[in-house]
Parts: structure tokens; C-alpha cells; sequence
């Protein structure tokens, strides 16, 4: 599981980052290929805003989300039952086309003894999401990075979004979303309590 956490830990490193400048001279040559002045006024900021967006975009690939997760809460009062942090928002973007993946995240697990502050399910989302991704990876390293790092008794994840390659580009079908899950320990074994997730998800709706 550690290596679905780490799999795009941090695939370039400070050392062969390219700068800065490289950055806006590839944005340049981007916009003189589509058809563009890269010289003209309106154009003479653009690569400097793409790279400050990317740079946000992008900002998951700096942050670890075993540290994010690092730690955890004990006083639970005996609590022991489900943990559901649900339509958790996100944009990411497609590792093949680079266009974005607009969704939601629905996140929970079963504690053993620990919990997690809520807003941290919320950052790991984020953590991921802001890296290049497909919906499938993204679901499991959500969960592993919390199954890995809490212990849990079993982790369920479900991601549902909008793809824009599919909705801006190719089939152009807008509208159409993707549902993906991923289930660990108790939710994997027990067909019951995924169950429960699901209608923990849906039922308030």
C-alpha cells in the first residue's frame, strides 16, 4: 500500500526542477504553436499567470499527505463506529490531456482506537488532487495513505466527477460523470457495511 502513497511523491526534485523561466518559455512556445503572438499585449503576462496558476494547480506534488495525516486524536469517548466525510470538493487534472477533473470525494473508516481531525480528509483529498491523475489512482491513494497511516479497521473511498477531456474534447458528451470506489479491510470483507456506506452516501439526498 506505502507505494500508492508515494507513487507521484515527488517526481521531479528541487535539484532537476526546471526554473522558472523554463516554465514561461514553454507557455510561450504552447501559445505560439496554437496560433498565437506570444508578443502581442495581451499575451506579454500570460506565461508568467500560467505558471503561477500551475504552480497552485500543481502544489500537491510539495506537500506529503503521511505528514498531513501524521496526527491523530485517542479521547473518541469509545467511539468506534463509522467515520463519513462526504462531498468533499476537488478540481485535479487529466494526466493524459491535462484538462481538468471536476468532483467530489466521499471519504470514510472504521477507527481503531484513533481519529483523524475532519479537515485533514478534506487536505488529503487535496493533496491528490492537485497532482496530474486518473480518477482510478487518485481513489486509491486516498485510501491507502489513510489506511497506512491511521491503521484503521477498513477505509471506503468514492470519487464521482466530471472529466473534461470527455466533455470539452473527442466525444464531447457533457454531464457525464465517473464513479470509482476503493474499499480496505473491513469494507472490503464486509459486503454489509459497504452497504451501509452507500446508503449512509445516498440516503441523505
Amino acid at each position: 500500500m506505502d507505494a500508492v502513497v508515494t507513487r507521484i511523491g515527488s517526481a521531479n526534485t528541487e535539484a532537476n526542477r526546471p526554473s522558472q523561466k523554463d516554465a514561461e518559455d514553454a507557455v510561450r512556445t504552447l501559445l505560439a504553436w496554437a496560433g498565437e503572438d506570444p508578443t502581442r499585449e495581451g499575451l506579454l503576462d500570460t506565461p508568467k499567470r500560467v505558471a503561477k496558476a500551475y504552480k497552485e494547480l500543481f502544489g500537491g506534488y510539495d506537500e506529503d499527505p503521511v505528514e498531513v495525516l501524521g496526527r491523530t486524536f485517542e479521547e473518541v469517548a469509545g467511539y468506534d463506529d463509522m467515520v463519513l466525510v462526504a462531498d468533499i470538493p476537488f478540481f485535479s487534472h487529466c494526466e493524459h490531456h491535462m484538462v481538468p477533473i471536476i468532483g467530489k470525494a466521499h471519504v470514510a473508516y472504521m477507527p481503531d482506537g484513533r481519529v483523524l481531525g475532519l479537515s485533514k480528509v478534506a487536505r488529503v483529498v487535496d493533496i491528490f488532487a492537485r497532482r496530474l491523475q486518473t480518477q482510478e489512482s487518485m481513489t486509491a491513494q486516498i485510501a491507502s495513505a489513510i489506511d497506512t497511516t491511521l491503521a484503521p479497521k477498513g477505509v471506503a473511498v468514492m470519487i464521482d466527477a466530471e472529466h473534461m477531456c470527455m466533455s470539452m474534447r473527442g466525444i464531447k458528451k457533457q454531464g457525464s460523470t465517473t464513479l470509482t470506489t476503493t474499499f480496505t479491510g473491513d469494507f472490503k470483507t464486509d459486503a454489509a457495511l459497504q452497504a451501509r456506506f452507500m446508503t449512509m452516501l445516498y440516503g441523505r439526498k
